[in-house]
């Protein structure tokens, strides 16, 4: 095997390259081994789907499914009276598989079931692990499977179109996207929210919390049924909906995917399925996260790879969603899930503690993925930096096509938590907006939900705290709020205009939502206050909210329109701490942040390319909350830094805590041969 690419490009990971050569031969092998000569492609292995949960056959109804260790397996329902009745009892096949087949009409579309499993020494009532609907009584609050086959199908009317656009994420949670004090719906997000998400100029939105869980608060991440969607939110239809539409606007649908861990729930998920933990975790410390006090996959297991790459594909297939973000890559990664590393070392990602098979599911994962949709999002969310994760799998990589940047959001609550506004390192504000590896493309962002919860606080409520609950109507004039709005607007500009691959904004945080998320728990009296989003303070022209709001669609129209986050590379053009200035270019466009607290700088030089340059967004707009310093319809024509220097600036106006983007003009052909710039 020739040298990985990864390898060729840094050469840091030449001491490891064997070691990289040994993973990419062991999903190869895996890869063999699953198809078997059976199949030609991952896609045909994939299909579980089809073949175990609840589906008619001609003119039966069957139940299957896999559980090695039972001895014997019932349907409860209303229909048997929630007894384990024979006329339900389901047949051994070979393997563990146990299949039931019942006549048509016995048991109805929408009708409530479980099973009833036995095992050596015990039984239990399970919900079946391939159930695609599963429902919470509003009264006992018991959780059971619903059969889901409505006579007519839904029928997909918006193909996507545009699919290969860099990535401008708007994360969302679908129960609280709403203001009412509930429960929000997959109708009422597309009804209400949607429209938000489009008039912003997002291209792709990401929902969170949509395979079903046992509890609320979770925000969706201790996963019990894999393959149903949340029924909290509405019927597999209204999200099918949502999706449809989101389509016909021309946006991107991505999910939320969880296979690094699973919820330790008997009865609604899979952690003692059929009287095993084994069946589908690791026995002991290694199927236990410490942390998140959940289950670990056993990704070794050929019947596991099955059923999680069953499962990419089913919400490709059935759901039309467009990718996924992964969750908890790192977690998966390391037996010691990453936790207490500081990964200031490469040994640190080849030492032994990796779990290469898990390492191998992922890659399998992705092949799988872009079988079944070469333009679809695969997000890694991993903050370790392991080497080649979002790079191809034939150069030595994991095959994700982003990477998310989770150490941004981190850094910048940092930076507002220890660091006086005069001590701020724009060097290092620079290297950690800017820092990726090179084989890979990253999705940047500043605040995501986990900055969001309750315990912590968004970049807006950290900058204006409870100011905001006083001082954000239009003619209140506050030392906070002025410092506040600014910063907000100035920190969302250099992320976004320095992504690697991508962006994402978490919902509401495009307009500082002013509190935290906190789900309904005993701690809160079960209250519904504070799992919402307040759009009414956007909505509301007497408030600087709506200023926040119209940058940010400003801002995403801009990274949109002039296709800025697949432009590489880009450079430094002004670092200067003293002055607090910093500068960068993007093929034509220029950034200049003036982060000084009191000073303005008249006539101040930036190094450009000769050219001639126009405003076209500053952080100062009167429309944006600022004070509108700054002439918008001004041109700028490049000078010599010094008598007959090839070295070229512009001298520009930079009012104390302002950015502006300065777009370069191509010079007319005429004035190229002449030697002259118009204007000039």
């Amino acid at each position: 095997m020739k040298t990985p690419v990864i390898v060729s490009q840094d050469n840091w990971l030449t001491p490891y390259k064997d070691v990289i050569k040994k993973r990419m031969l062991k999903s190869s092998d895996k890869r063999a081994e699953l198809l078997n000569k059976k199949h030609r492609h991952l896609a045909d292995f994939a299909n579980g789907y089809f073949s175990f949960g609840c589906f008619y056959e001609n003119d039966q109804l069957i139940f299957r499914d896999w559980l090695p260790n039972a001895t014997a397996l019932y349907l409860l329902g209303p229909f048997s009276n929630w007894q384990a009745d024979e006329r339900f009892a389901f047949s051994k096949l070979d393997h563990g598989v146990w299949e039931l087949r019942l006549k048509k009409g016995v048991v109805n579309h929408q009708d409530l079931y479980k099973y009833m499993v036995y095992w050596d020494g015990g039984q239990g009532e399970r919900i079946p692990a391939w159930a695609r609907r599963v429902v919470q009584d509003e009264n006992t609050k018991i959780f059971s499977a619903q059969v889901w086959l409505p006579q007519q199908e839904f029928f997909w009317q918006h193909p996507l179109k545009n699919r290969n656009q860099a990535p401008i994420i708007y994360e969302a949670h679908i129960g609280m996207a709403g203001e009412n004090e509930k429960v929000t719906t997959y109708k009422e997000f597309k009804d209400q929210v949607l429209p938000r998400i489009v008039s912003l100029g997002y291209n792709t939105i990401q929902l969170m919390a949509i395979q079903e869980h046992p509890y609320y608060g979770s925000f969706g991440y201790h996963v019990s049924s894999f393959f149903a969607a949340s029924s909290r939110f509405g019927t597999p239809e209204d999200l099918k909906a949502l999706i449809d539409e989101a389509h016909k606007q021309g946006i991107r649908v991505i999910m939320d995917l969880v296979h690094s861990h699973a919820v330790k729930n008997e009865v609604e998920g899979l952690g003692n399925y059929d009287g095993t933990r084994y069946q589908f975790f690791h026995e002991g410390a290694r199927g236990e996260h410490p942390a998140w006090d959940s289950y670990c996959f056993n990704y070794g297991k050929n019947e596991v790879l099955h059923f999680l790459l069953s499962n990419v594909k089913f919400w490709i297939e059935e759901y039309h969603f467009d990718g996924f973000r992964f969750d908890g890559i790192t977690s998966m990664l390391y037996y010691d899930h990453g936790l207490g590393r500081d990964f200031t070392s490469y040994d640190h990602y080849f030492d032994g503690g990796q779990d290469e098979d898990a390492i191998v599911y992922l890659i399998l994962a992705n092949q799988l993925l872009n079988e079944l949709n070469p333009n679809a999002l695969s997000i890694a969310e991993e903050m370790s930096g392991y080497p080649g994760l979002a790079a191809p799998v034939e150069w030595g990589g994991l095959g994700f096509s982003h990477r998310l940047a989770m150490g941004i959001p981190d850094f910048w609550i940092k930076t507002l938590k220890e660091t006086k506004d005069e001590d701020w390192d724009l060097g290092k504000i620079y290297h950690e907006l800017t820092s990726k590896r090179d084989e890979e493309l990253v999705i940047s962002y500043t605040e995501s939900h986990d900055q969001a919860l309750v315990g912590d606080k968004t970049i807006a409520f950290r900058l204006m705290d409870k100011e905001m609950y006083f001082h954000m109507l239009i003619d209140d004039s506050n030392l906070v709020i002025d410092r506040g709005i600014a910063l907000h607007k100035m920190i969302r500009l250099a992320t976004a205009a320095s992504a690697g691959g991508g962006y994402l904004n978490f919902m509401g945080n495009e307009f500082g939502h002013p509190e935290w998320i906190d789900f309904p728990r005993e701690g809160n009296n079960w209250s519904f206050k504070y799992a919402t989003r307040q759009w009414s303070l956007v909505d509301r022209e007497d408030l600087k909210y709506r200023y926040l709001n119209e940058f940010d669609k400003a801002m995403i129209h801009l990274i949109a329109s002039k296709k800025l986050l697949t432009i590489f590379p880009f450079y430094p053009q002004k670092v200067d701490n003293g002055d607090k200035v910093l500068a960068f270019s993007r093929s034509d466009l220029f950034f200049v942040f003036n982060f000084h607290s009191t000073k303005s700088y008249t006539d101040y030089g930036i190094e450009v390319p000769e050219g001639r340059y126009k405003y076209i967004l500053g952080t100062d707009e009167l429309q944006f909350g600022g004070f509108g310093r700054l002439d918008e319809t001004q041109l700028f024509a490049s000078l010599p830094i010094e008598r007959e220097s090839k070295k070229h600036q512009i001298k520009l106006y930079l009012p104390a805590r302002t950015a502006l983007v300065l777009e370069r003009i191509p010079i007319p052909k005429v004035y190229q041969r002449l030697g002259l710039l118009k204007n000039k």
